[in-house]
């Protein structure tokens, strides 16, 4: 980046101040804000200085009381900051109190992530989906929200497709969630067929899955020699993408990067991304990539554990990728994974033992064969290099001898149970 691009954003960034209310564990408010800033900072934005809020609960009418409201009203100015962003999804009360006590510009920790999908989404399904988000959370608070959405003006919080005509008629905007959500459904099926011919290809698949900036693209890109955009940001990718990749032993799998996940994910976000997120539930081995140099790693791998269970994609093996070890020293262990690995994504390091873990999970998914195929059936020989692991083959009278390890699909595909 330039140095006049640089100065062009400190010209133009919007600065906010972020606010939090701590309900009992006041580090972890703070941590969260951090967190908040990050966002703010991926949506092209500035943190102008943080304040948390001690109390029993959030205030029903202002989320942190009509004093610390007009405390920061006075901060507003001396910070030279466009607004506050508040660290949990307001209601429209709320939004409507706070906006009216500061008269500036109010969002929450949803606008902000709702703002940053709709910059980053690409494909046709992924704004699709960042518009039926942004739709179902503005249609609850149109009715009686006065001045609060008209203050938002331009910029952070009001970008993206859902921002069309909002202010309009409530019926219109039903409207336009039924016609996207039809899209969404056509192509889910499309995503289905996609599925349904890897499945009878018996090519075994494993999604990544992970905090935000987890290091997800990274490890795809290692893994199969691709250039998924990888950057140092949280949502820097939003669109899953598949690429296939050959193991040591010869072994094919189909990698899936997916979304994401954060704390406090908006629900109509998770709701929005169903069909996307439902790549991992249809893969045979989940890779969860944790930060290891994250301080709050743990947070994020229950984060990731809690999302996936309301996505009901359970019961599949695990293999936590502990990732960015080249950058923290210490012992990483997760009992509940099948398997638990050490790497860099961006190194190299820990590769092989990823591999071996991997094809070790596969092993136990796969079936033993000890047959002999006929020369007539030359190509289940092909489909077994390609899908399986091939310990050995020789030429008989009657056909070839092969013993190997092919995946229970194929086995029963070719009739493959017979034994020696």
């Amino acid at each position: 980046m330039s140095m006049n691009e640089i100065n062009d954003r400190i010209e133009k960034a919007e600065r906010y101040i972020l606010v939090a209310v701590a309900t009992g564990d006041e580090e972890k408010a703070w941590t969260s804000l951090d967190e908040l800033a990050e966002l703010l900072d991926t949506a092209g934005g500035e943190t102008a200085c943080q304040v948390v809020q001690n109390l029993q609960h959030p205030d029903r009418g202002t989320y942190i009381g009509r004093g610390k409201a007009l405390e920061i009203r006075d901060m507003l100015e001396v910070q030279e900051a466009a607004g506050i962003i508040c660290d949990d999804e307001l209601s429209p009360s709320q939004l409507r109190n706070l906006s009216d006590l500061i008269d500036a510009k109010v969002l929450d920790r949803t606008m902000l992530i709702l703002d940053i999908f709709a910059s980053h989404a690409t494909t046709r399904e992924g704004k699709t989906q960042v518009e039926i988000a942004q739709l179902k959370y503005r249609y609850s608070r149109l009715r009686g929200m006065g001045d609060a959405l008209s203050r938002l003006g331009a910029g952070i919080g009001t970008r993206g497709p859902g921002e069309t005509k909002l202010e309009t008629d409530r019926r219109v905007i039903q409207k336009r969630i039924k016609i996207l959500s039809d899209d969404i459904e056509d192509m889910k099926r499309a995503r289905n067929t996609t599925r349904r011919k890897r499945t009878s290809n018996a090519v075994p698949t494993a999604a990544i899955v992970g905090y935000t900036n987890a290091g997800k693209s990274t490890l795809l890109n290692r893994l199969t020699a691709s250039d998924v955009l990888s950057e140092d940001k949280l949502f820097a990718t939003l669109d899953p993408t598949t690429r296939t990749a050959v193991l040591p032993d010869g072994q094919t799998v189909l990698f899936t990067d997916t979304v994401g996940f954060i704390n406090k994910l908006p629900h109509n976000l998770i709701d929005a991304f169903r069909s996307t997120l439902e790549e991992a539930k249809y893969a045979d081995i989940i890779v969860q990539v944790v930060d290891a140099s994250d301080e709050n790693s743990e947070l994020h791998m229950k984060v990731v554990r809690d999302t996936l269970k309301e996505l009901e994609i359970t019961g599949k093996p695990v293999i936590t990728v502990w990732n960015k070890c080249d950058l923290t020293d210490g012992t990483y262990r997760d009992f509940e994974a099948d398997a638990s690995v050490k790497i860099s994504a961006r190194t190299g390091m820990g590769l092989d033992d990823f591999y071996d873990a991997l094809t070790e999970i596969l092993k136990k998914s796969r079936v033993m064969i000890d047959t002999v195929i006929p020369y007539k059936d030359a190509s289940v020989i092909a489909e077994i290099r390609k899908y399986g692991q091939l310990l050995s083959e020789e030429f008989e009278e009657d056909g070839t001898h092969v013993k190997a390890y092919v995946p229970r699909a194929l086995a029963e595909k070719r009739g493959l149970t017979g034994k020696r």
